[in-house]
């Protein structure tokens, strides 16, 4: 007996190899053609899967499949870069370093979608390429952000600015399969789509003679390895230091004793707010002020600061650590809840995938003579005579008129049409009704 699951299982990896080949044959400078005949020939292995599509379902229903995969494999392989060792896979990671820290991520969204790809950055260099994997929940504790803006960032700013794909959606244990790109959009140049191209204090009418460009810079210069270890701390939550906070020094840590000119472009942080988060540092003691340049206190990026000699009689509160920083602000334990809930929201779901399992109904295959044989389970969806409609078509009770989404099969008994269904209702009641047919001269 071969059990849904097993199929299933099969099926996938079926598919998998199926979808290498293509990607193979891409790569090598192949058409669709060659990948048809060499799928379709009955000596080749590899086109095990898509030879029982066109046993099972025709051969129009197994070309069709052939075009789905050569259409995600092209442009899978015109998107990505062939990598013929882990050497090249970590240069090509540094280099996607390098270019994620002199982009300038304006705006909120934009530093906070930051904050999520360097997130992703740390699962690919220990995954060893572009290719990785990650849950939503994972990535939203590594980032320090929740799931509802994480997902906002990767919707508005990291997948329409050619940052991050999806490749796999994850299913119960499983965390989704990403590829980090370059930040280029093809066809659309060379720019990310961050949330703002422009500064809020960009002037209302150009007769006035001011700024026509963006307040910052078009590249930044920050150390996103310093971002990376401070970015979880509950100290730099958006009610507490902020991301501004993060790249602010993130950028001072790479380059010591700069004028706030220069870190509202190293940083690409407007002025107003590097001018404020200034403030909030020097108030802690984590940076420091000397003429006109800035540069950290010699503990800062461990969250200790120093009092400075104009500093006596103002009654700023030094920081001992990111957690007194936290606490402050009233933001101490916004992780380790985030992190409790997940582990919550994991159980749970995997509770209801358990009980789902516990209560399907499991279809069963009989081995008989090297073939297999379906057998038919009771179904109760049988329908009255007076529901059924030409063609085919179910009768709405309620509204009398046809349903779009249901059809009658051969044996009078309902089947749902969705677009995922890979097979038209015709196919479905023929497979039905010889499954059927097959059982009975066995039984």
């Amino acid at each position: 007996m071969v059990l849904r699951a097993d199929r299933q299982g099969a099926a996938e990896h079926g598919h998998r190899i199926t979808a290498a080949i293509a990607c193979h044959v891409a790569r090598a400078g192949g058409s669709v053609d060659q990948l048809t005949q060499l799928l379709l020939h009955p000596e080749h292995e590899g086109g095990r899967h898509t030879r029982h599509i066109a046993l099972r379902s025709g051969q129009s229903r197994a070309l069709d499949y052939i075009r789905r995969v050569w259409a995600s494999a092209s442009d899978a392989i015109s998107t990505t870069i062939a990598l013929g060792s882990r050497h090249e896979a970590y240069e090509v990671l540094a280099a996607l370093r390098d270019r994620i820290e002199t982009t300038p991520w304006r705006g909120e969204r934009g530093r906070t979608a930051l904050r999520v790809l360097r997130a992703h950055l740390n699962f690919a260099e220990i995954a060893g390429g572009p290719l990785h994997h990650a849950s939503e929940r994972q990535t939203a504790e590594e980032a320090g952000v929740s799931r509802t803006t994480l997902r906002a960032v990767y919707e508005t700013v990291l997948k329409p600015g050619g940052w991050l794909r999806r490749l796999r959606t994850g299913h119960g244990q499983e965390g989704s399969t990403w590829y980090l790109g370059d930040g280029t959009i093809p066809g659309h140049g060379d720019h990310a789509l961050l949330s703002r191209f422009r500064s809020t204090q960009f002037p209302p009418d150009p007769a006035l003679e001011e700024w026509t460009t963006p307040e910052t810079a078009t590249t930044a210069d920050i150390d996103s390895t310093a971002l990376s270890h401070l970015m979880g701390h509950d100290a730099f939550a958006h009610h507490a230091l902020g991301s501004a906070a993060l790249l602010i020094i993130s950028a001072m840590h790479l380059r010591p004793d700069q004028t706030v000119a220069e870190l509202v472009g190293t940083s690409s942080v407007s002025r107003a707010t590097t001018y404020r988060t200034l403030k909030r540092l020097a108030d802690h003691g984590l940076v420091q002020h000397t003429g006109g340049t800035w540069t950290l206190a010699p503990r800062a990026l461990e969250g200790f600061g120093i009092r400075l000699p104009d500093d006596a009689g103002n009654g700023h509160t030094l920081a001992q650590g990111w957690a007194d920083i936290a606490e402050q602000h009233g933001t101490w334990g916004i992780a380790a809840r985030r992190k409790a809930r997940h582990t919550a929201e994991r159980a749970a779901y995997q509770q209801a995938l358990d009980r789902f399992a516990e209560h399907r109904s499991r279809a069963v295959v009989l081995v008989r003579d090297g073939r297999q044989v379906l057998v038919p389970l009771p179904r109760p969806d049988e329908i009255p005579p007076t529901w059924h409609a030409p063609d085919g078509r179910v009768l709405d009770p309620v509204t009398g008129r046809p349903a779009a989404d249901w059809r009658v099969a051969t044996d009078g008994r309902l089947i749902l049409i969705t677009p995922s269904d890979q097979r038209s209702y015709d196919e479905l009641a023929a497979a039905h009704a010889e499954a059927l047919s097959e059982w009975e001269s066995v039984a």
